[in-house]
């Protein structure tokens, strides 16, 4: 530890979602970025494979989004958005949402991916009480799901681990299977072939519970933080075609997949499948400051204004809603995408992406490759009795050569800036090997 970065001890900084005496036992830092690398305080560089969590879409530390925070930060650095404005905040969502899929034309700024569910969650519900539907008040998420950590997120969520500790969270909520099947669509390139008729449990659950009692689905288009699911073909369309046959509102968790994750500006471009509800964060602002927005088609807002019955129709929102440097941060970030052409160029980079991380099949320990996309996921076989031991030893022995992967379980997920080069792909899949082939 050089003594800059340890002035007392490790001990006050609960870290989230991680083993915190592992890591105070064997620390690993970072303190300055750039472009596709983070730096160590002694100054090794370290190939971020990861765009620090799915989010630094543009590549670490951008110059145009740098500058126009530290221009806003000169001129107003708070204000709030109950009953007052800044101008910042209408530009920036005009600018979204102008580059949302179809009609998503209205925005409500939050602070994170989370705080982005648990707003679509409150929106669905506010909606069918406004329409005069208050009996639908039902949630329907999906095994395996991840939505965030607030307490809508994680009832609505489907990993085991996030919800086992809280108690009995939401009621109201069920589950679609989730569409992960590695007995018939292991190593699949792109989208499994396999599975679409998973998508038909909804129609189960509105058989139990009638529709008129359910309010929303919501679901990720590709589960990222379960270990990279993409969906299998034709399951988004079937489930869109049901949640319109029985007057149900399809929310789309883009936290991940949106602003050029998957070579298409979101997932719903990609597939050409229109949710009611979309929510967003991460790539929002390149990550530079946090982040969420939550995007609804007009026939939800105008409905929640034309039929409220109080003078303020939503009574939600955060003390930093819209704050002025996010939305400094957001408008740099679309100028970037836009003029550095960022999601095109993911969807070129994706096919020598999807080749190289396929190359892996023979590697050590390696059942499964699963891509869409600039998003991988390669999972391992997990140690006897010992589930996720061995992500985690890959993770430090990748670090420990200069690669940054994301670990969740025994699966590595590698999710690069889309400024990544063919060079650097080529790097990030030959260190894992070489990784995969020392850890037993």
């Amino acid at each position: 530890m050089t003594p800059h970065l340890a002035p007392n001890s490790l001990d006050a900084y609960w870290m989230p979602f991680t083993p915190n005496r592992r890591f105070k036992a064997d620390p690993r830092f970072v303190e300055r970025a750039e472009g596709m690398y983070y730096f160590t305080p002694d100054g090794r560089r370290v190939l971020d494979a990861t765009a620090g969590l799915w989010c630094v879409n543009a590549g670490h530390n951008h110059p145009k989004i740098v500058q126009a925070i530290q221009a806003q930060a000169a001129e107003l650095d708070y204000a709030t958005n109950f009953n007052l404005g800044h101008p910042k905040a209408f530009e920036f969502a005009s600018r979204l949402a102008a580059v949302l899929p179809g009609d998503l034309d209205h925005l409500f700024f939050t602070n994170s991916g989370s705080e982005s569910v648990d707003t679509a969650l409150k929106i669905a519900l506010a909606y069918q009480r406004a329409r005069g539907k208050g009996t639908k008040t039902r949630l329907i998420g999906r095994e395996r799901g991840y939505h965030g950590v607030g307490f809508g997120g994680i009832s609505v969520g489907g990993i085991v681990k996030n919800r086992m500790y809280f108690g009995g969270l939401l009621t109201g909520v069920d589950h679609l299977p989730h569409t992960h099947d590695l007995a018939r669509n292991a190593f699949s390139h792109g989208l499994p072939e396999h599975g679409a008729e998973l998508a038909d449990a909804l129609e189960a659950i509105v058989a139990l519970h009638d529709a008129s009692n359910i309010a929303a689905v919501i679901v990720e288009p590709v589960a990222g933080s379960a270990g990279v699911l993409p969906p299998p073909k034709g399951y988004l369309q079937r489930l869109r075609a049901i949640c319109d046959r029985h007057d149900i509102l399809l929310i789309f968790d883009e936290v991940i997949t949106g602003f050029g994750r998957l070579g298409a500006s979101f997932a719903a471009e990609l597939f050409g499948v229109q949710p009611d509800i979309m929510t967003m964060a991460k790539g929002l602002t390149n990550a530079a400051v946090p982040m969420g927005a939550v995007a609804v088609r007009p026939h939800i807002y105008n409905a929640m204004l034309d039929n409220a019955d109080a003078a303020i129709e939503l009574f939600h929102g955060y003390t930093y809603s819209g704050h002025p440097l996010a939305c400094a941060a957001g408008l740099a970030t679309l100028d970037v995408y836009r003029d550095e052409g960022l999601f095109e160029r993911a969807a070129k980079t994706a096919t020598p992406f999807e080749a190289a991380l396929h190359s892996l099949r023979e590697a050590n320990h390696v059942i499964d490759i699963r891509n869409l996309g600039l998003v991988g996921g390669v999972e391992l076989a997990p140690r006897p009795g010992a589930p996720g031991d061995r992500g985690q030893e890959v993770f430090r022995a990748c670090f420990d050569r200069g690669l940054l992967v994301r670990v969740t379980g025994d699966i590595i997920a590698l999710s690069p800036s889309l400024i990544v080069e063919t060079a650097q792909i080529d790097e990030t899949v030959g260190l894992l090997c070489e990784v995969l082939a020392t850890v037993p």
